[in-house]
């Protein structure tokens, strides 16, 4: 009995004994898990477009300061972190001749020098062979600017320009149904008092239906037409014509008038085969893009570090010792485009990219968590503060306008008068029927004849005769 109750309490206190180890431990891991994490960061460090990364200060010394867009969103999304972190940032200079570019940088990743590069690393394919990116905290893609043409539309179709075809084709449309519903109006007018004929009889030809209302427009004679329904017709048409020829004659003014802004290139053929020298941001992957994708010869490509570079080489050209475009990632073109935009476009294809992002190791359990955070900073109200802040009130993403194609004014579309050729068509359509009363009296009339002969065929009745006789009876005949 002893012995049992002995062993008993032995394995009660083993029990006890490996519950708070497993108590422990868990407490261990709870610890470890909300445990400050050391991140190595590293910075691209360039001369142009500090807007994105700007990096003051000595790096040899390791006394410099980093502020920029890129910067500044990487430290909002380190506060949506269910951890702590803490960061070592190091800048790393990227417009060196040698191990030059963003991908030089990247690699320093798997080397495992730096744990996250921050900047403006566009994600591509071939960098996530060797690194991990976080989901993009804005767009991208790569296009091109060119200098501007000034001038003036010379084309000798011009004046069919304030109009658009649909247009023209509803004037043709309502003045020949104007035309024809005046004559059928004034088909039957008599000869007016003290006068040999009708005016109409001579003017109301089926040949000349179509050319009447639009005579009247331009020439409008006086006692062109006799009946009132035709006059009020005549006049709703003339009110349109008014409209539609003010509206024609501003548009084309300011056509012919208004110097209209084009492209100096419209797509990349013209530069390729035209064998222009074209720029892009020096240790970009657009190098490759221009190379690999759009065919350009090596020789024909120039590197710049800034925008006031971009600017120097298009107002040379390609001719003088600068370029004929600069190639680049959109968010740049923007900034170049504030800062320049007066005399340059944004113009050609767009080569698509999926934007920037965060790099860290492959196959990183970070790389989740900052995705989450980028969610969340991109979904607030502090990334538009970032961007305003950077960036004025055009945001990196919204169209600048500076990159319309041509300040030339539009043609003038059948939508614009789509409610005034209403008007006109339904006011013409009911001074017909008021005009042309028998054309639907005909068939009540008839419809009335027909409902009376039928009807007689209903019940035979009974009628009686009285037939008078010599004598006092009457003889009388029931039919």
């Amino acid at each position: 009995m002893c012995k049992c109750f002995s062993s008993l309490f032995s394995l009660f206190f083993i029990f006890l004994f490996v519950l708070q180890q497993a108590s422990t431990g868990n407490a261990s891991n709870a610890s470890s898990e909300y445990e400050e994490i050391k991140l190595r960061v590293g910075v691209p460090r360039k001369n142009g477009f500090q807007q994105f990364v700007h990096v003051i200060g000595e790096t040899s010394q390791e006394n410099y300061n980093i502020s920029g867009y890129c910067m500044e969103v990487f430290n909002a999304v380190i506060t949506h972190l269910p951890f702590n972190v803490s960061l070592h940032v190091e800048p790393h200079d990227i417009d060196s001749s040698e191990g030059s570019g963003y991908d030089a940088l990247l690699k320093l990743i798997p080397s495992s020098k730096y744990d996250v590069v921050v900047g403006d690393i566009t994600i591509l394919a071939n960098r996530s062979k060797f690194v991990d990116f976080t989901v993009p905290y804005t767009g991208s893609g790569v296009k091109m600017v060119v200098p501007v043409r000034h001038g003036r539309d010379k084309n000798m179709w011009t004046f069919v320009k304030p109009f658009s075809w649909d247009l023209w084709l509803s004037i043709i449309i309502i003045s020949t149904f104007i035309g024809l519903a005046i004559l059928i109006m004034e088909r039957n007018v008599n000869a007016l008092p003290n006068q040999e004929g009708s005016p109409n009889q001579k003017k109301f030809h089926p040949a000349t239906f179509l050319w009447f209302p639009i005579s009247q427009a331009i020439l409008p004679e006086r006692q062109v037409v006799v009946k009132s329904c035709s006059r009020f017709v005549l006049m709703v048409w003339l009110l349109l014509a008014f409209v539609l020829m003010q509206s024609y004659t501003a548009n084309l003014t300011s056509i012919l008038t208004l110097d209209q802004l084009q492209p100096s290139f419209l797509n990349v053929n013209d530069l390729r085969k035209g064998g222009y020298y074209v720029g892009y941001q020096t240790g970009s992957f657009v190098h490759d893009v221009l190379v690999k994708q759009f065919k350009f010869d090596p020789s024909k490509l120039k590197p710049y570090n800034t925008s006031c570079e971009y600017h120097d080489a298009l107002k040379l050209g390609s001719q003088n010792g600068g370029v004929a475009a600069i190639f680049d990632e959109v968010p740049y073109l923007k900034i170049y485009l504030q800062e320049y935009g007066s005399n340059y476009i944004m113009s050609g294809p767009k080569y698509r990219n999926a934007g920037f992002g965060f790099a860290l190791p492959l196959n990183s359990n970070l790389t989740a968590y900052f995705s989450r955070a980028i969610l969340s900073v991109t979904e607030s109200d502090l990334m538009n503060e970032i961007e305003e802040k950077y960036f004025g009130k055009n945001e990196v993403g919204e169209q600048n306008s500076s990159e319309e194609a041509s300040s030339a004014p539009l043609s003038l579309s059948f939508h614009s008068f789509e409610g005034l050729f209403l008007i006109t068509g339904i006011s013409t359509f009911f001074a017909l029927l008021i005009s042309e009363s028998v054309l639907w009296q005909k068939p009540i009339l008839m419809a009335k004849a027909l409902s009376r002969r039928y009807l007689s065929f209903v019940a035979p009745t009974t009628e009686i005769r009285v037939h008078p006789t010599h004598d006092s009876t009457h003889g009388i005949e029931v039919v």
